[in-house]
Parts: structure tokens; sequence; C-alpha cells
């Protein structure tokens, strides 16, 4: 028989208490770190990237009394954001010629397109746009969205803010049927800069009134077809100091055609003097109906 002393007893006790704390210890880091885990919360998966679709092309048609070069400053920033662009030249014999070649170049682009057009440009993608399958949204830059039958000269005419009827001088040209000859229009060189290029340096707006090319007064003449505007989405540019298209006609145009529209001060062409906030708006038309 093991005989116990009282050191004896106190040993066993104090190594008994030791074990017991030790397994209690093991049992809570177990159940700390089992809690722990269950408390972290799980990596969250990468969220699903939207598919994207090919950028649109963005299609810019220039206005009378001008070309293509009209657009180079937005050109060259449409370009480096990704942008195909195209930039047709129209002969401006008729808006009904006009718009038929547009027409015919638009259904030759594969894709998405951004239809954007200045001034009398306007007038020919309301026309060209109808029907068009690949046209996305209409971008307008002093432009004028036309209703069906609208005649240019006569929305001219009720403006109080344009000075281009005052402005504009008359030549003859060939038609090409015999010694048949048809009217069309310049604006006085002396006049280009003030009526078109108010906040251009003055040496830009004589050189873009010596470069000028002329247009048909059919282009002023000829009613308007039925207006892509009102089947697709529209966005304008509004000068607040145009004084050829005439800030007053264009503004109550954008806002008919239900446009989103964005008005800055400057002259009839915006789009050489400001290209950046003209480019801004085209992006977010190409970015909200791509």
């Amino acid at each position: 028989m093991a005989v116990y002393t009282d050191r004896s007893r106190r040993a066993w006790h104090t190594l008994i208490i030791v074990v017991l704390l030790g397994l209690v210890g093991v049992a809570g880091l177990t159940g700390c770190a089992a809690a722990g885990a269950a408390a972290a919360p799980a990596p969250a998966p990468a969220p699903a990237q939207a598919p994207q679709g090919p950028k649109p092309t963005v299609v810019l048609v220039h206005g009378a009394f001008a070309d293509a070069s009209s657009w180079n400053g937005v050109v060259t920033r449409l370009q480096k954001q990704g942008y195909t662009v195209v930039a047709p030249a129209l002969a401006m014999r008729g808006l009904s010629t006009d718009s038929a070649y547009l027409a015919s170049l638009l259904g030759q682009i594969p894709g998405p397109v951004v239809l954007v057009g200045h001034s009398y440009g306007g007038a020919v993608i309301s026309n060209a746009a109808t029907g068009a399958k690949n046209v996305r949204a209409l971008v307008y830059v002093n432009g004028f969205p036309t209703e069906q039958g609208e005649v240019l000269a006569e929305a001219e005419k009720g403006s109080t803010d344009s000075a281009l009827n005052a402005a504009l001088k008359q030549y003859t040209y060939p038609t090409g049927n015999g010694a048949a000859t048809a009217v069309e229009l310049l604006v006085d060189p002396a006049k280009f800069p003030a009526v078109f290029a108010g906040d251009l340096p003055p040496e830009e707006g004589a050189l873009l009134a010596a470069t000028q090319r002329p247009a048909a007064a059919a282009v002023f003449s000829e009613p308007s077809g039925v207006p892509a505007w009102k089947t697709l989405p529209s966005w304008a540019v509004v000068s607040t100091g145009d004084k050829a298209a005439g800030t007053d006609v264009t503004l109550s145009m954008a806002k008919r055609a239900k446009a989103t529209i964005t008005e800055l001060p400057g002259s009839h062409l915006i789009m050489v003097s400001q290209p950046d906030a003209v480019t801004d708006v085209i992006v977010k038309a190409a970015l909200d109906h791509s």
C-alpha cells in the first residue's frame, strides 16, 4: 500500500491542476481558431466584366462653305481615343443629292455608326440616317435637325441672330446640261470671319474664307425629307454666338428634336475653336448608344 505524505499530496494536486489547465487552454485555442475560421469572410469573387462591343465608327459631315478639314481637330482627338473616323466630302449641289450620297456611304460601313453633322450637314444627316440600320445616334454641331418639308432658307428668315443672308454672294456654275447654269453661293470673304469665325484668330478666319467651298442654292431651297431624329437619340452642341446658322434657329430645332443639348460660348465654327468640348459630346453619344 502506498503511503502519501502531505508533500506528495500537494505535488499530485499541483500536477492535476496543471494538466487540467493545459487541457482547457488547448480547447480554448482550438475553439478560438475554429471561431476565427468561421468569422473570416470568404474572398469576394471578381466582378463579372460586361462584354464590350466594338466602338462605333464616327462619321463627321461638314457644312456649307466648308470641307472635311473643318473637323481636323476633332478627328485627331477621336482617333487618339481609338475611334475609327470617316469625314466625307459633300458635293453641296443639293440636299437630296448630298443625303443620297451619305446614305450610300453609311450602308457600306460595317458595324455601328455615330453620325455627326455641322450646320447644313445637320440637315443632311437628318435625311441620310432615316432607315439606316447601323446608325445609333445623331450629333448636331450648330446643325439643323430639319423637319419633314422644312426648307433651310425659310427657317433662316426668322432668325434674329443670323447675319448669313446679308453676307452671301451669288455666282453661277454649269449644270452639265448643255449651256444651262445654276446658282451657287459663297460668303463674302470680307464678312466671313465675323459671321463664321468670331472666336478664331483673324488670320485663321481669313484662311477659311479663302478656302471656302461654294454651295448650290438648291442646298437651301430643297424641302427636307422624313427626319431620322424622330427615331434616333440626338445630341446637340449649340454655340451662343453663332452668327451664321443663328443660335435661335439651331437651339429651337435641337429642342424640337428632344436632343441632349450642350451650349457653349463660341462661333459657328465651334468644332475648330473648341475641338475638345465638341469631341467630349460626340464621345458621350458614342458611349451611351454604342
